[in-house]
């Protein structure tokens, strides 16, 4: 028992960095291409800034990645959503999907850095990614491997959640991002439609992650988060 919490408390700190990271920018992203293209909701708001204090959900920042991690192997979180208002935007239903897609871009982008670090810090330190993978961490008495384990767990958890995040949040289910492109993308008569579905559009995604009806999880995002995995890692 003592064990497992060890490496639970070993786990959560290994993750937190990555996760911070990984949903201020998500959210920042947003906001910036918001402004961009001429909502500054956002900005006047203080959300444009990098402060974790500013995005931070306690549920779904701290409590959810912990519980999801523990339960399902998975990394998922969340931050508190970046205010847009999409009437001020040029073009609405255009910028409405480039601020949508901003977010899960920026969570890709950031899968792709983490996971080249990870591969430049295996190449310095073979013996610590041996060490790590063996399920040694931490028995080894070189400095250079206690500094760069860290690193390397810390760098793989990157690029797991924010592969994981961006293929989430594309789910074609409005409010999640995803649901917001494809929206912008159809003509005004079935992207008005599309949308009706929005204030059911939570519950719908707490179903299909969750209770993975019909298995969809399994055929669907699973395989997408392992293909792009696969590739990075």
């Amino acid at each position: 028992m003592e064990h497992e919490t060890a490496n639970l408390i070993k786990t959560i700190s290994v993750m937190a960095l990555p996760v911070i990271f990984a949903v201020v920018l998500h959210e920042v992203a947003h906001g910036y291409m918001a402004s961009l293209k001429g909502d500054n909701t956002a900005r006047l708001m203080g959300r444009l800034t990098l402060n974790p204090l500013a995005h931070i959900d306690w549920f779904g920042t701290i409590l959810l990645p912990i519980m999801f991690y523990v339960s399902t192997g998975f990394l998922f979180a969340y931050a508190k959503p970046v205010p847009v208002n999409f009437s001020n935007l040029k073009n609405p239903r255009k910028d409405m999907a480039l601020v949508a897609a901003a977010g899960p871009f920026t969570n890709i982008l950031l899968a792709t850095i983490s996971a080249i670090l990870f591969k430049m810090c295996i190449w310095l330190s073979p013996e610590s990614a041996m060490e790590l993978f063996s399920q040694g961490a931490g028995m080894s008495d070189s400095v250079t491997s206690a500094f760069i384990t860290p690193l390397i767990m810390m760098l793989y958890f990157s690029v797991m959640l924010n592969v994981v995040l961006a293929v989430i949040n594309l789910i074609p289910i409005p409010p999640a991002d995803g649901g917001r492109i494809a929206t912008g993308l159809l003509s005004k008569e079935r992207a008005e439609a599309y949308s009706r579905i929005e204030p059911y559009g939570m519950i719908l995604l707490v179903i299909i992650l969750v209770l993975n009806p019909l298995g969809i999880i399994d055929w669907t995002i699973r395989p997408l988060i392992n293909m792009i995995l696969s590739i990075l890692l």
